[in-house]
Order: C-alpha cells, then sequence, then structure tokens
C-alpha cells in the first residue's frame, strides 16, 4: 500500500470558521494541518443584495467573528449561495421545501456563488475572493425529486443538493469550478494561501 504524503503544509496556524465537513475534507487531502470552529452569524440576505456581496460578506463576518477569538491564527471562511435568476436559494427548511426547490431547477441552469475570506494573516490584511459557476440540472420529475429528498442528502444544502453526493445524478453540465459548487473553490483558494505565506509545498 502506498503512503499518502501531504501535498501542503501550513506556515501559520490555520483555522477553519465553518462546520462543513465537505469543507474540512478538502483541506485534510491537501495535508493541511488546522483546527475548526464553526461562526455564529445571521445567514439572512439584506434586501436587495446580489449574491456576489451575500457570499463575500458573510465569508467576512464569519472570519471576523472567529479571528477575534483566536489571535495570531490565519481564519479561513467560506459561504455558498445557489442562485437562479435573481434569486439566493437558502437550505430547505424540510423536505416539501427541498422538493419544491428542486423542480424549480429541474431543466435549467443555475449560478453557485462561493465566497471565501482569509484574516489574521501578518501584514496581509484582509483577503476575500467570490467564485461562479454555472450549473444546469437535467429534467427531472417529481418523482425523482422525491426519492432524492428521501435520502436526506439535499436537507442541509443550499439549493437542495450536493452535487458531490447523489445529487450529481441530476446535474448534466458545469461551467467553471466543481469545488466551488461543493464549498470552496480549491484551485484559487491555495494560490491565495500560497501567496499570503499561509501554507507552502511540503517538499
Amino acid at each position: 500500500m502506498v503512503e499518502e504524503k501531504a501535498m501542503f503544509r501550513c506556515r501559520q496556524g490555520l483555522l477553519l470558521a465553518s462546520a462543513s465537513p465537505r469543507r474540512r475534507r478538502f483541506l485534510e487531502r491537501l495535508g493541511l494541518q488546522f483546527m475548526v470552529e464553526a461562526a455564529d452569524v445571521n445567514e439572512e440576505p439584506l434586501a436587495g443584495e446580489k449574491p456576489e456581496a451575500f457570499v463575500l460578506r458573510l465569508a467576512l463576518d464569519k472570519a471576523r467573528t472567529v479571528a477575534r477569538k483566536r489571535p495570531g491564527a490565519a481564519v479561513l471562511a467560506a459561504d455558498t449561495a445557489v442562485v437562479l435568476g435573481d434569486r439566493i436559494l437558502g437550505k430547505p427548511a424540510d423536505p416539501a421545501a427541498a422538493v419544491a426547490m428542486l423542480m424549480q431547477l429541474a431543466g435549467r441552469t443555475h449560478d453557485v456563488w462561493t465566497g471565501y475570506a482569509v484574516v489574521g494573516v501578518e501584514g496581509a490584511g484582509e483577503v476575500a475572493r467570490a467564485v461562479r459557476t454555472e450549473v444546469r440540472f437535467v429534467d427531472f420529475d417529481r418523482v425523482t425529486a422525491a426519492a432524492y429528498v428521501a435520502t436526506g442528502e439535499p436537507l442541509d444544502k443550499a439549493g437542495s443538493y450536493g452535487i458531490q453526493g447523489r445529487g450529481g445524478c441530476l446535474v448534466e453540465g458545469i461551467v467553471g469550478s466543481w469545488s466551488n459548487v461543493v464549498g470552496l473553490p480549491m484551485a484559487e483558494l491555495v494560490a491565495d494561501l500560497r501567496r499570503l505565506g499561509v501554507i507552502e509545498p511540503s517538499s
């Protein structure tokens, strides 16, 4: 069995301000050592707030909230929004809401925005970025939507689906970053963390 080696290592203490297991797995796969502390902030969009501004604001709010309690650590926070037209679709309130949300997305193209922020890096101030991915769903019926919701997978996810799980069978195609749809645009994030000096290649 081939031993897995870390791709990157941290040069500064890194703290993920998110309870998302998907974001945690992304960082773990890079071989990074980090702590986790979720931030408790209001995640409702402001009146008239655009998706890009919404995810950036929440990412910064989460990162700043945790950074105030953890001085000396580089704090990474993120927020993801599914957007249909000009409407931000949050997490479903219950299975019926999840089915209804999925039927709105069926056969249509929507956007997924993820904003992330890194604060607490010495000499760097705050860095925030928002990334958009276009996702097209196949045209499925309500029976398919209900069967998917019955698995329980979509109930804690924005837009009522997880592209990395069973929900992937609903996706006809994407334009942009796949990892962005899951919850972190990894190419952009790694580039920023390296530029900031938070991480470096392990060899």
